[in-house]
């Protein structure tokens, strides 16, 4: 077998990083040395590397956050907002998810609601849990189609995790 062929069949596999990496190992005369495992290693690695990256990015786009820039890391804990950071980085590991237990927002207009819950979507994509964000008034109104139309399991399946 031509290593070619070893790529074209990488190819159509739809292993394209590893294919890719493959063909930089060819190219380059130092990995002549590294021993066939570790070079094998280093394939996996990136195809896996990869895909995973992939994923996030999808859950991300299908999330169809309003913010994605939102994080964790960047929530403002200044005094006037008596926000509970140790409350915030135990909700950040999204534990309450896999309890089955729901996360509900509140506050004034403009406190920062809608990033908080972007934030916690984004926390939850990183754990490879898929989200969708969606304000409050549509998801009502989707429901009480769905109640008319007699498919409300069918419109709340498509709501994995929440976020309003």
């Amino acid at each position: 077998m031509t290593n070619q062929s070893t790529i074209d069949k990488l190819i159509e596999m739809r292993l394209t990083s590893m294919a890719d990496a493959f063909r930089n190992q060819l190219d380059e005369p130092k990995f002549k040395e590294i021993p066939f495992e570790d070079q094998f290693g280093m394939l996996v690695d990136i195809e896996y590397s990869n895909r995973k990256n992939n994923r996030l990015k999808r859950l991300i786009k299908n999330a169809g956050f309003d913010q994605p820039e939102a994080c964790i890391m960047d929530i403002n804990y200044t005094s006037g907002r008596k926000l509970n950071k140790e409350l915030i980085n135990r909700l950040a590991t999204c534990g309450y998810i896999s309890d089955h237990r729901n996360l509900f927002i509140t506050g004034a207009t403009g406190c920062g609601k809608t990033y908080m819950a972007c934030a916690f979507g984004m926390e939850a994509c990183k754990q490879y849990y898929n989200t969708k964000y969606v304000r409050l008034p549509d998801m009502l109104i989707d429901l009480e189609i769905a109640r008319t139309e007699g498919n409300y399991r069918k419109v709340m399946a498509k709501y994995p995790i929440l976020w309003f």
